[in-house]
């Protein structure tokens, strides 16, 4: 390529310029090459007679020169890059890169000169690659080539839309003149847009791949849509006698396969699984193949309808289903039977405690539509916590009563609790009677164990229970390092060192790390490296009633006990322990 000014008379507009007829608009250029001239070099190659050039890219440039020469009398010479001469293809290349990077051109103009390049030998690949586009826009625009001239020409005006130009490419020359007779009479209705497809294929579109049968053996026309991937049946026709045959071949398949009966529903008519439920093959099931109205087919393998699975739930599937007889007694009447013999019942528990403490036991373990009782989780904020609370003193003389009262009620020793562990027949009833057989002793027994499977950790409930009981918690736990490594605070920690070492120590040992107090605080529990063995140690928190380390409050033992302590002296449990 060489670069060279050729003066204004020496140009001429090439045919294989994109943009070849008529004059074009060059307000928006015009000012700008008023002030400065052209910039952009013209893209020409060597024309017709000496010295000539013509203008493969660049039109608008050349006439926005022109204008401005004969403003100006002044008929500069004007910036050229000379490519070879002949080249057709090479020559609408170059014009069509310019143009498509600087003003997209129209579509049908683009089709001009699509087409002019694969008439000089173009591939619609090659023109993809070099112009940055995919194979499918390049076909798209080929396919407008499809079109009759008038329909290009209102598609290049503007007068009809994308959508209605992209059916029209599917529809032949005369289906064309027929729409544009339909255009042209303002006294009926022209489809457009998508509703052109329908009237193209005389109803619904079936795409290619709604066939169940091969298409070799359809004999009508197959249309296809270069603007998109799809292609369609031209004559619907046709495909519904060879989609219908196939359907039947496919039914037949399913029958020989030993499906009890196969039903083809009616075109268009959905299947509703909501009417229908899943039955094997083994026990009658069906095959429901449904046809929509675009040809799609779907098979629907092992249903049977509600009535039927209702009818086989009741005997063989397939014998009549027996009217449903009247019941002797209506709902109302159950009602008044129901609530009349509820309250004789509960009328005469009320005199029976013993009884009535073996109901509410049974409900408490087997709950029911009226009672929803939940076991205490004990869930352990780590794995720490957990195994402290499992190997302690309480937890294990706990286990042992629960496993005697598993034993008891004829349970497995291993269930984890009594609550919720009775898994009979019966449920509350069955549970009552093994109760009613035991002695009030043994059932207090049950009791105590499914109230503290049942009893709420952390509640105002334990402080009352704990300071009524007199607990000595010294008795029962012995400090471990479960707890001394969650120790942080360096007041508390202070506080506790002197509980266990003595205040000297503890002063001593002021500006000491955590870990070094922490460590003779263990000395002090367990008797090593020269300490003497504090026992019964308890933390001011665990206690009966609970106290603080420190005035800045936060202890939940604390506050739930001065909640809990407005309900005055603890009663005389002296009573109950001679009950028991």
């Amino acid at each position: 390529m060489e670069l060279k000014h050729i003066d204004l008379a020496s140009l001429c507009i090439s045919a294989a310029n994109m943009r070849a007829r008529g004059k074009p608009d060059t307000s928006n250029i015009l000012p700008s090459i008023r002030a400065r001239g052209v910039l952009v070099p013209l893209i020409v190659r060597p024309a017709e007679g000496e010295g000539r050039f013509e203008i493969v890219a660049g039109k608008r440039r050349y006439h926005a020169a022109l204008t401005v020469a004969d403003e100006s009398g002044d008929r500069e010479a004007l910036p050229c890059a000379v490519i070879a001469a002949g080249d057709d293809a090479a020559a609408l290349e170059a014009s069509l890169i310019e143009n498509v990077a600087r003003l997209d051109p129209d579509e049908v103009t683009r089709w001009e000169s699509f087409t002019r390049l694969v008439r000089e030998g173009r591939s619609p690949e090659d023109i993809a690659l070099t112009f940055g586009l995919t194979n499918v826009q390049v076909k798209r625009t080929l396919a407008l080539g499809n079109l009759l001239p008038r329909i290009r020409g209102l598609y290049r005006k503007g007068e009809i839309d994308v959508a209605t130009v992209r059916h029209l490419t599917l529809a032949s020359k005369a289906r064309q003149r027929d729409w544009l007779a339909l255009l042209d009479d303002p006294e009926v209705y022209c489809p457009t847009g998508y509703q052109l497809k329908a009237w193209l294929f005389g109803g619904a579109s079936i795409p290619v791949s709604a066939a169940l049968f091969e298409l070799a053996s359809y004999q009508g026309e197959i249309v296809s849509d270069l603007f998109g991937e799809e292609r369609w049946f031209g004559d619907t026709a046709s495909f519904w006698t060879a989609q219908a045959a196939a359907v039947e071949a496919k039914a037949e398949s399913f029958r020989k396969a030993g499906w009890r009966e196969v039903v083809v529903l009616p075109t268009g008519e959905p299947f509703h699984g909501w009417e229908h439920e899943r039955c094997p093959k083994r026990k009658g099931g069906k095959v429901f193949i449904s046809v929509g109205a675009g040809g799609d087919v779907a098979v629907h393998e092992g249903y049977v309808s509600l009535r039927e699975a209702r009818g086989a739930r009741r005997g063989a599937l397939g014998e009549a289903v027996e009217k449903p007889v009247r019941p002797e007694v209506s709902s109302p009447i159950h009602n008044y039977i129901d609530l009349h013999r509820h309250a004789a019942v509960r009328a005469d528990i009320a005199n029976r405690p013993s009884l009535a403490l073996r109901l509410m036991v049974a409900h408490v373990i087997v709950g029911s539509s009226l009672w929803n009782v939940r076991i205490e989780a004990q869930r352990a904020a780590s794995d720490a916590i957990a195994e402290s609370v499992e190997n302690s003193a309480s937890e294990a003389a706990f286990d042992e009563k629960r496993r005697a009262v598993l034993a008891l009620l004829g349970l497995d020793p291993e269930t984890p609790t009594v609550t919720c562990g009775y898994d009979g027949e019966h449920g509350v009833a069955g549970l009552l009677v093994r109760l009613i057989e035991l002695p009030d002793p043994a059932v207090l027994d049950v009791a105590a164990i499914v109230m503290g499977e049942t009893l709420d950790a952390g509640s105002a409930l334990i402080e009352v229970l704990g300071t009524m009981l007199g607990i000595d918690m010294a008795k029962v736990w012995q400090g471990d390092d479960a707890l001394l490594d969650m120790i942080r605070d360096r007041a508390v920690l202070h506080h506790v060192l002197a509980d266990v070492a003595g205040e000297s120590v503890a002063d001593a040992n002021e500006g000491a790390t955590g870990k070094v107090k922490r460590k003779i605080v263990r000395d002090c529990l367990t008797g090593e490296n020269g300490r003497d063995r504090h026992e019964g140690w308890l933390p001011k928190w665990m206690a009966f009633p609970p106290a603080a380390y420190t005035e800045r409050g936060g202890v939940a033992t604390v506050n739930r006990a001065a909640i809990v302590a407005e309900l005055g002296a603890s009663p005389d449990l002296e009573p109950l322990r001679h009950a028991a």
